[in-house]
């Protein structure tokens, strides 16, 4: 399937995903939030897939809300004001689903964050596994610095992932976060020196764990994120109900197997979706 924003290439296990508007910053523009639903769903529905990358063409990673194609909708004014929120709310809520998708797929998604990573951007990889950038990426919650407050997800996800006084800090300020900073403060893993070596280097983790079990690799993502949400005692629980029905002897076989004979392991891939509509 074509999209008009996004790109969507799936192979050796990895599920490529990438902004294709380097000349605009790669905004989000409408197509982009139906596109984002769409794409995530096809990769739920590929059994090969056991890892996903979320990269951009371009300077940059992306300049967040295309504010051309959402003004008049923001701005719009006249009508009953409460049924005008009403509406405003579930344009936000379909909004938010765009970045719930990343967080809800079963596999874990890297993001490779290039130049500017603003506004939307920044809703987007909160919702990631784990980020990476270029030593000329940076960050900010552009949504201060427009009059609003973010609502699609970065002060409801960042927290988890950075201390509260920073979060609250870019959050009040609007400020950039440099690509060395988010590197001291953990909201990325690792900088890189160019785009060519952090789609590189990123590649490179990501065949890694598609190398895994791809049973092993969604109980560990849904153990991760249940835990994020839950008591210890609660994440205990779960995890022995998961393990006592979803523990594969036959992957544990073949670590083993091949660890004994001293070669890779090779894994099947997990079954496709059963629509049943």
């Amino acid at each position: 399937m074509a999209y008009e924003t996004l790109s969507l290439d799936v192979a050796q296990g990895i599920a490529h995903v990438q902004f294709i508007r380097g000349a605009e910053f790669n905004t989000m523009n409408r197509a982009f939030w139906p596109e984002m639903v769409a794409v995530f769903s096809a990769i739920e529905q590929d059994p090969s897939a056991r890892v996903v990358v979320f990269s951009a063409q371009g300077k940059h990673f992306t300049s967040g809300l295309d504010l051309n194609d959402f003004a008049v909708g923001l701005m719009a004014s006249g009508g009953e004001p409460s049924r005008q929120a009403e509406a405003l709310r579930r344009t936000v809520l379909h909004m938010q689903e765009s970045m719930s998708v990343v967080d809800r797929c079963r596999l874990p998604v890297l993001v490779a964050v290039q130049g500017a990573c603003i506004g939307g951007g920044m809703d987007l990889i909160s919702a990631c596994d784990m980020r990476y950038c270029a030593e000329d990426a940076f960050f900010s919650i552009q949504e201060t610095n427009i009059g609003m407050t973010a609502d699609v997800g970065t002060l409801q996800r960042l927290p988890h992932m950075l201390p509260h006084g920073i979060v609250r800090e870019l959050t009040y300020t609007g400020r950039r976060m440099m690509a060395a900073e988010a590197r001291d403060w953990g909201l990325v893993n690792q900088v890189f020196a160019d785009h060519e070596a952090l789609l590189a280097g990123v590649m490179a983790i990501a065949a890694e764990i598609a190398s895994k079990s791809p049973i092993a690799t969604v109980g560990n993502k849904e153990m991760l994120n249940y835990a994020r949400d839950h008591s210890i005692a609660d994440g205990l629980n779960y995890i022995a109900t998961w393990n006592a029905a979803m523990l594969s002897r036959t992957d544990m076989g073949e670590a083993f197997m091949a660890k004994q004979e001293k070669r890779d392991a090779a894994y099947d891939d997990l079954d496709p979706t059963r629509k049943l509509a």
